[in-house]
């Protein structure tokens, strides 16, 4: 963890992976993340695979650096507790439906009128100034709406979702920046209390379009989109005599080096390759003409000649590969850390570093709400108290286990 927005306390009311982690982001840069949670703990916490002591590898790597807070929001006194958590927070985070938190009682309007300077993000499924606003949203939704799901239809194969919770983590950066940016522009006076809507569509759509925009944007009717390079059927993993790699020469003195090494000067006299527009049109020929040689030699000779070329690439890693990668290694990428206590053999770090700035420990994902007490009696409430919210089922007990 590097404690850069010590001081600032966010109240992570949500649940999966979008919020979580975009909460776990904010959590690994210092802020203080108080995780709201129903009483029987969030959904991720059960889904497979689970620890032998019960806890969920996606609700671990989502949910590091975190405090517990186990609330009854369908009990009155449960949302007291909560109003007054956002009272003293900066930050209100969630990924529910507008009407539903609306519903609930902590709506923007809602909140704001108990905290007159809250940050207020809400992670949804669509933006709410368009028709599509109340649609519920998940990760295979969007990646359809979005057009991600039908890109590899342009490359020869049919629709097809990544095997990725791509929408999620993508949305999941947008809110983080989102929030930053309120953070920096509160603390210069620019603001009071903000709504930050963060759309997973929108996100997306976005994220996407950036090149896929192409002659879209300059066409006066609405069609056009699409980076042609992207949607060459030859730009993939070529195989090799025992294997895959990658390989992207880019630049023209790049592929001038890779034709030399291949024997295909021919194609580096060609009028069409000296010039850099037609050699980025017809950029499919040359990804075939890559491919055609590749097979020809094993994937160790290839690595070592693409590294003597100087032109970027690399073997094609398995998931499982990434568990042994060197570098990986070298950065200490997968280091259990804290996480080790709970039966974690590895668990991620952050990938942003900051060198010359303070770092500390991490924390791990903790049990259903195993900081309920300690939250409560920093928010003035008295044992007695704290024990009477216990005994309705406003709040959460934590087990003698919980802080493992």
């Amino acid at each position: 963890m590097t404690p850069l927005l010590s001081g600032i306390r966010v109240v992570d009311i949500t649940s999966i992976v979008l919020g979580p982690f975009a909460g776990q982001v904010l959590a690994d840069l210092g802020a203080e993340v108080i995780k709201v949670e129903p009483l029987e703990g969030e959904l991720a916490r059960s889904v497979h695979p689970v620890s032998p002591d019960g806890m969920s590898a996606m609700f671990a790597n989502n949910n590091r650096n975190k405090k517990s807070l186990a609330l009854n929001l369908k009990s009155e006194s449960g949302k007291a507790v909560l109003r007054r958590l956002v009272a003293s927070a900066n930050v209100l985070l969630h990924n529910m439906r507008v009407d539903a938190i609306t519903r609930l009682g902590f709506g923007f309007e809602a909140v704001k009128a108990i905290n007159p300077r809250i940050i207020y993000c809400s992670a949804i499924g669509f933006g709410q100034d368009g028709p599509y606003r109340d649609r519920p949203a998940y990760d295979d939704v969007i990646q359809a709406a979005s057009g991600l799901a039908m890109l590899p239809a342009h490359v020869g194969g049919t629709p097809a979702y990544v095997p990725s919770v791509v929408a999620d983590k993508v949305a999941a950066l947008y809110a983080v920046y989102g929030v930053l940016a309120a953070v920096s522009a509160q603390a210069r006076g620019l603001i009071e209390a903000v709504d930050v809507e963060v759309p997973m569509f929108e996100s997306l759509v976005g994220f996407l379009l950036n090149e896929h925009l192409a002659a879209a944007s300059f066409a006066p009717e609405p069609k056009g989109a699409g980076y042609h390079r992207l949607f060459s059927p030859d730009r993939k993993p070529y195989r090799t005599k025992d294997g895959w790699v990658a390989a992207l020469p880019y630049t023209g003195d790049q592929w001038r080096r890779l034709l030399h090494e291949i024997g295909r000067q021919d194609v580096a006299a060609e009028p069409w390759f000296q010039d850099a527009g037609e050699r980025s049109r017809r950029v499919g020929e040359l990804y075939a003409v890559l491919g055609a040689a590749v097979v020809e030699r094993s994937t160790a000779d290839w690595l070592e000649a693409f590294a003597r070329l100087d032109i970027p690439y690399s073997k094609v890693n398995d998931l499982d590969d990434l568990l042994t990668d060197p570098h990986l290694a070298a950065v200490g990428f997968f280091a259990p850390g804290p996480q080790a206590a709970a039966g974690a053999t590895r668990a991620l770090r952050q990938p942003v570093v900051f060198r010359g700035a303070e770092t500390v420990p991490d924390r791990p994902a903790v049990r259903i709400g195993a900081d309920t007490r300690a939250v409560l009696d920093g928010l003035g409430y008295s044992a007695a108290e704290i024990t009477a919210l216990q005994d309705e089922g406003a709040v959460g007990r934590a087990r003698e286990t919980d802080h493992v």
